[in-house]
């Protein structure tokens, strides 16, 4: 299971919000310089997120976005305000290895489409959910700020025969509290395609990466088990390194 370091950018800085609320932010500076560390700790990847372009649409941090793939040498994946092909083209010919698409999947369904066939193994899906009363996992969009009436598992099944790089899937009741991933939806997920699937949302502590790393759901016959897990918080404020977030990631190799 790989590591992915997440660098979220509002306003030109590195941010980290609580639960997706943009009045709970707390900053972290330079995000160019803060990708270069968690580069340097080897990291095999990074997460980048335009908070302002997800709620907005218009490319805001897309220049820091190029920025920071330009200044390391592991792959970058980036979300965030990706609506159209000329967003994809801009960002996958800038040097961005993987581009997310979210609020779009269900805005304009030709375009993952598009893109898969256009840049095929560079397109991946950000499904980022709540739970809602009823239990159903209801997918959020535009910068988390709206709910779509659509679940995680639907929009799977309309995706199934879609050749995806990657499924980020986002408990946002979760993200920025440090209080542990939701391991029951994770559950349902895999359960629910063959795709890869990335986890994010409440990962704490090394414990909780080790937690991901063993899960594995028997499927039709297949054994399944998540290809990444992004965190943020848990690294910026010291709770691990680089290095011992990725070692408790290998552990159940």
């Amino acid at each position: 299971m790989d590591l992915y370091p997440a660098i979220d950018i509002r306003d030109g800085g590195a941010v980290r919000l609580t639960q997706g609320d943009f009045d709970r932010q707390t900053d972290y500076g330079d995000p160019v310089a803060l990708a270069k560390t968690f580069a340097a700790g080897g990291a095999p990847w990074l997460h980048v997120v335009d908070l302002d372009a997800a709620r907005s649409g218009v490319p805001t941090n897309r220049g820091t976005v190029l920025a920071i793939a330009d200044s390391v040498d592991i792959p970058v994946e980036t979300g965030g305000g990706v609506r159209s092909e000329a967003d994809l083209s801009e960002l996958l010919e800038g040097g961005v290895a993987r581009v997310i698409l979210g609020t779009a999947i269900l805005d304009d369904p030709g375009l993952v489409r598009r893109a898969t066939t256009r840049f095929p193994g560079r397109v991946a899906i950000g499904l980022d959910y709540r739970l809602g009363p009823d239990g159903r996992a209801e997918i959020a969009v535009r910068g988390w700020e709206e709910g779509s009436g659509r679940t995680v598992v639907e929009v799977l099944d309309e995706l199934s025969d879609v050749d995806l790089a990657a499924v980020i899937v986002t408990a946002i009741e979760r993200d920025g509290t440090l209080r542990g991933p939701d391991l029951v939806g994770l559950t349902a997920v895999l359960a629910a395609t063959a795709l890869p699937v990335i986890a994010s949302g409440g990962v704490g502590s090394t414990d909780d990466l080790a937690a991901l790393a063993q899960m594995s759901v028997d499927a039709k016959g297949q054994v399944r088990r998540l290809t990444g897990a992004i965190t943020g918080k848990a690294l910026v404020d010291g709770r691990m390194t680089v290095e011992e977030a990725i070692a408790a990631c290998a552990r159940y190799e």
